[in-house]
Parts: C-alpha cells; sequence; structure tokens
C-alpha cells in the first residue's frame, strides 16, 4: 500500500511532480523549481482537522474581522478629533470634490459609507452592495499616496511613512475582502488535494 503525501494545492506542472521522503516520515514536493513539505505521515490526520477547520471558518472569520474595522474606523470619524486618519481623508476628499465639498461634510459621508460597509459585513446581508463600496471607499482611501506624497512617504516610492504605511496595508483588507467576495454565491474555500504515491 502507496504511503499518503500531502500536497496541499498542488498540481502536475510541465516539469512533473517529484516527491523525496525525509527522515520524519514526511517529504518535500518539488514542483517545477518550487518546494513543498509535506506534514509527516503521523501529523496528517491533525493536519486535515485543522486546515478543514480554517476551510470552513476562515472565510466567516475574514468578513467579521473586516467589518469590525470598517464599523469602528468608520464610527471614530463622527467624532471630531478621534480619528488619526480624518485629516488626511477630508483633504483627500476636498481634493477629488475640486472643493465642491467641504471637508467636515466629506468626512461624514465617509464615517457613515465606512460604518454602512462594517455593518454589511458583520451582518453578512447585501454583500455583494457592500463589497462594492468598499472597493469604491479602497481607492478613495489609496489615493493620498498620490496626491501627497510628501505626506505618505519619505522617500518615493520606495520608503513610506507612517501615514503612508497605514494607507498600504490597506491592500490587506482588500484581499481579505476578495475572499469573501468569492464566496458570495455560496461556495466556500475548497479542501486540500491529497495525492497517493508509491
Amino acid at each position: 500500500m502507496g504511503a499518503l503525501w500531502n500536497v496541499g494545492w498542488c498540481g502536475l506542472g510541465p516539469e512533473g511532480l517529484q516527491l523525496m521522503r525525509q527522515p520524519l516520515g514526511g517529504a518535500v514536493i518539488v514542483l517545477g523549481r518550487k518546494a513543498f513539505v509535506s506534514v509527516p505521515a503521523r501529523l496528517q490526520a491533525v493536519d486535515r482537522r485543522i486546515t478543514a477547520w480554517l476551510g470552513q471558518h476562515g472565510v466567516t472569520l475574514s468578513r467579521l474581522s473586516l467589518g469590525i474595522v470598517f464599523l469602528w474606523f468608520g464610527a471614530l470619524k463622527f467624532v471630531p478629533g478621534w480619528s488619526p486618519a480624518a485629516d488626511l481623508a477630508s483633504r483627500t476628499i476636498q481634493q477629488v470634490t475640486f472643493g465642491y465639498v467641504p471637508p467636515e461634510w466629506g468626512l461624514l459621508v465617509l464615517a457613515a459609507w465606512e460604518t454602512l460597509i462594517g455593518l454589511g459585513l458583520l451582518t453578512g446581508k447585501f454583500l455583494r452592495i457592500t463589497l462594492l463600496l468598499l472597493a469604491v471607499q479602497m481607492v478613495g482611501t489609496l489615493l493620498p499616496l498620490l496626491l501627497f506624497p510628501a505626506e505618505t512617504f519619505v522617500v518615493f516610492p520606495l520608503a513610506p511613512s507612517l501615514e503612508g504605511q497605514y494607507i498600504i496595508k490597506n491592500l490587506v483588507l482588500v484581499s481579505a475582502a476578495t475572499v469573501v467576495g468569492a464566496t458570495v454565491r455560496g461556495k466556500g474555500l475548497a479542501p486540500e488535494k491529497v495525492a497517493r504515491a508509491t
């Protein structure tokens, strides 16, 4: 009977799939130029339970985490002086609206916008609309990198300032929202693929 090897998300590439046995009962799977370390055979059952739990709950946890961040940071913008991002956000809104929207009104709209996103993510209701609002908001969030490079970078474009780092980290939120958006039709994460080798 062949040994069971965990190959994660690997598939057969043009250079084929190679297995190299390891002393502890695992293997290194070489696919083309990439190598993946498998889990030793005696830990396979535990590994499968953990990854199954992550697959079952990961999207929900991502959605709830996003919801908390948006609701929290959005609510802060309703209170003058509580949000460290308020000044930069206000000036960005004023810039993109050519001064037609006063900073204080723009900030209130942004606060309500982010709060709605947070509520939509926390409740799981109207996810398509919520994620659309999030996508538009993220575009606006990244604009200060272009509009105010002297404030968002110490050395443009390689060394972001603290404000710039705060903005760039939003890419993680975009990625998490992408994962949540991929499941709006009811499909979850696919289980890992397991291959047998002799």
